[in-house]
């Protein structure tokens, strides 16, 4: 049976009342649905306020992460109140100052195999928020597993993608993406960037998505992945089938229980940074400063992109964007010492690896990046 709505809510909804597609049962069903938002960053703030903002009964938010003042140029759930906060508890406090007559639960935990089943359980749909692969694998594998639909979305800098897959009558993310990409092929939005209101664009589609599949109605992405440009505003559509040889929803499924992806992708579910590395891999900021200060000085290499240099720069240093680096290894002598460095350690950790494999031994990189240098060694140059 449907929940009655108060005379509160009544007033409240009275724009989706006066909607012939939704009216008073419409709205009954949103009270009575339930949405799992997986992740409370750019792509899950705009998901989050407007289901809420749209009566959705029951919201939950899983997320492992605090608010960053990096964060705020696109995460509009969160403000500059909330910085040091936890994500889901600065997310689930605005969410009631929105609509106090939802319920928002919230699980401040990483996603993974071990918890994934018992959190999504009561929910009717999962909207995916993430920006790593393993979540994003995981998120569609227990949505196959669980009969759930999935409503994904993804951003990189001016591009966006958005899909609703239910794998009990089309296609799921695995049958267009059957494996998670290797280490390090695709950066992350905190090494590329993304232009701030473009999660609000994807994830708004995906509120969208995921409204209309509550009250029944439109046609939904299921068999069509959309493709956003921002620069060029605009709007394609491609058209998917569901793959017979598919992994997890084909006839002779491989992948029958859960399992995290971390090995595949090399980066852990939720918590961003750098993959370890041996200690005698990398130098701490402090530690390099001293050796750059006296006579024996390794060769510094700054892997980040040439347009990162007009941010913060370290003098000395050679401009190698990790994109090129394995093209130009002639240029770099391999007796001397060399210390790699990036943003935040990310792609310096990954050009490590490239010169390790090509025979280089006397090789480290900057642990936490120039933003450590910045932090820990020069304070007037900025953080970003």
């Amino acid at each position: 049976m449907l929940p009655e709505l108060s005379r509160e809510e009544i007033l409240r909804y009275s724009r989706h009342l006066l909607v012939p597609e939704v009216g008073l049962d419409g709205q009954r069903k949103l009270k009575g649905s339930s949405v799992l938002v997986i992740g409370t960053g750019g792509l899950g703030s705009p998901v989050a306020l407007y289901l809420a903002a749209a009566g959705v009964g029951r919201i939950g938010l899983v997320d492992y992460d605090v608010v960053d003042e990096s964060n705020l140029q696109r995460q509009v759930i969160h403000g500059q109140s909330g910085v040091g906060r936890l994500k889901v508890e600065s997310a689930r406090e605005r969410l009631l100052e929105i609509n106090p007559h939802v319920q928002v639960d919230v699980w401040n935990e990483p996603f993974t195999s071990a918890n994934a089943l018992g959190i999504a359980a009561p929910f009717d749909i999962l909207a995916d928020g993430t920006d790593n692969f393993p979540t994003r694998y995981l998120t569609n594998d227990l949505c196959v597993l669980t009969g759930k639909p999935n409503v994904y979305g993804a951003v990189f800098r001016f591009d966006g993608q958005a899909g609703f897959f239910d794998a009990r009558s089309g296609p799921c993310y695995r049958c267009i993406f059957p494996e998670p990409p290797p280490p390090g092929l695709v950066p992350s939005c905190a090494d590329a960037g993304v232009l701030g209101i473009l999660p609000g664009t994807i994830g708004t589609i995906q509120a969208t998505e995921t409204l209309k599949y509550l009250l029944g109605i439109g046609t939904s992405l299921s068999g069509r992945l959309l493709l956003y440009n921002a620069l060029d505003m605009t709007f394609e559509y491609v058209r998917l089938k569901k793959n017979p040889k598919c992994k997890v929803c084909g006839p002779q499924p491989e992948v029958t229980a859960l399992i995290d992806y971390d090995a595949f992708c090399g980066v852990p579910g939720v918590v961003h940074g750098e993959a370890p590395l041996a200690s005698d891999l990398v130098v701490s900021a402090p530690e390099l400063a001293g050796r750059l200060a006296g006579e024996d000085r390794p060769l510094l290499i700054d892997v980040r992109e040439p347009h990162e240099l007009a941010i913060s720069s370290l003098p000395g240093a050679v401009n190698i964007p990790l994109g090129t680096l394995a093209s130009r290894l002639s240029e770099l002598d391999s007796a001397r010492e060399l210390v790699l460095f990036c943003k935040t350690g990310n792609r310096s950790a990954r050009g490590l690896e490239l010169l390790l494999s090509a025979g280089f031994r006397r090789v480290r990189h900057l642990q936490g990046g120039i933003n450590a240098w910045a932090r820990q060694v020069d304070p007037q140059l900025p953080v970003y």
